[in-house]
């Protein structure tokens, strides 16, 4: 008795044309991609099309790029070289692409084009999902990931560093001055006034033009330190304030002293400051391959859908500073402040467990990292102020 099996003819030719959407499961991901990029005001991405004369090649549509980007994101998958291929191997990419191709070098000039207004449509999808129900801000979790910048670490130099250099560039350029006037003399001379040759002032642009740019990184630098300074000025009168009111009102003295406070003016950046003259806004960072040229991520998901309902950027290395920042984003993103936040230690610091309380949220916020072995992770237990100790 013979076998039986489904046909398997790879060059058979389909009858009627096949549809894009028998290809995907009906409760696939990319379906609902597909139906939220429809729902969203393209207007500002299509703003930036001129109108076309009927000459040069057509345009991808940005609801098409927009679709593959989204659905990039949502799986992991940020590679525009990967994106690209996927459009040919997967067929979720393909359903969404409507079987076309961009190559990897349009998806990345389209992301860079409009890199502004798809900060929009991040608030549009996330209030897309608020309507739908997806989104409670009940619970909110929120970490930072260290992004490798676009600029090497070698590109990177200290202030101390800076300082060093300069006066060494400076005695360089002063000596090829000097050689240059006594080439210029001894030129003049042997072959008339206005001859000269390319070496030296060649080699004086290539040292001038480095000069320029260690100068111009330590004016940034120094700015930054008074900036820096002027905020530490801020927050210590504030507290000076606070300790006079509460010692007006308890008729006693508050322990320790008064806070210090700086005078901006002068403020000079630490030698260990960097600046990166690939990328300047950018900082060298401990991640989990060493130490790299990078920012620092922020990332908030609400803990029962797991949508991301606010995200921002820092070149600040450590998580410290970024709760607030983080509160503030996801207010403005939503509308709404969310019941809850956990957060790992990185950001338990007095002052951010206090501006949790001040606007209601009640906070879950490790007090140190958990070793092998204990039972909870207690890190600062009974040190600290007031609300680490009640968070511990």
């Amino acid at each position: 008795m013979g076998k039986c099996f489904r046909s398997d003819g790879l060059d058979q030719i389909l009858l009627l044309p096949p549809s894009l959407h028998d290809w995907l499961p009906v409760k696939h991901l990319a379906r609902f991609v597909a139906d939220v990029v429809e729902t969203l005001d393209l207007s500002a991405l299509y703003s930036s099309y001129d109108e076309k004369d009927g000459r040069g090649q057509a345009a991808y549509h940005p609801a098409m790029m927009v679709r593959v980007l989204l659905y990039g994101y949502c799986i992991g998958v940020a590679s525009s070289r990967q994106i690209e291929r996927k459009t040919y191997e997967d067929v979720a990419f393909r359903y969404l692409s409507a079987d076309e191709h961009p190559d990897y070098s349009t998806l990345s000039e389209f992301r860079k084009r409009h890199l502004n207004a798809r900060a929009g449509l991040f608030t549009q999808a996330l209030q897309l999902c608020q309507k739908a129900g997806l989104v409670k801000l009940g619970h909110v979790a929120i970490d930072g990931s260290k992004i490798q910048a676009n600029a090497s670490k070698h590109k990177a130099m200290s202030y101390g560093r800076m300082s060093e250099a300069e006066q060494k560039l400076q005695a360089e350029v002063d000596e090829l001055l000097r050689r240059a006037d006594e080439a210029d003399a001894a030129e003049d001379e042997k072959y008339g006034q206005g001859q000269r040759g390319d070496e030296l002032p060649a080699e004086l642009a290539r040292r001038g033009s480095r000069l320029e740019k260690i100068r111009a990184a330590k004016a940034e630098l120094e700015t930054e330190a008074k900036q820096k300074a002027a905020e530490e000025k801020a927050e210590a009168e504030a507290k000076i304030a606070a300790r006079r009111e509460q010692e007006a009102r308890t008729g006693q003295k508050p322990g320790g002293r008064d806070p210090e406070v700086p005078d901006p003016e002068k403020a000079v950046p630490e030698d260990k400051a960097q600046r990166n003259f690939t990328d300047p806004d950018s900082r060298i960072m401990k991640t989990a391959d060493g130490f790299e040229q990078a920012y620092n991520a922020q990332a908030a998901v609400e803990a029962q859908s797991q949508v991301m309902v606010g995200a921002g950027l820092t070149s600040t290395p450590n998580d410290q500073q970024q709760a607030v920042p983080m509160v503030e984003a996801i207010e403005q993103q939503t509308g709404r402040r969310p019941q809850e936040l956990s957060a790992d230690s990185g950001y338990c610091a007095e002052g951010n467990l206090a501006a949790l309380e001040e606007r209601g949220i009640r906070g879950y916020v490790a007090t140190g990292r958990q070793k092998h072995g204990q039972a909870s992770a207690t890190g600062k237990g009974g040190r600290g102020g007031p609300h680490t100790q009640a968070m511990a």
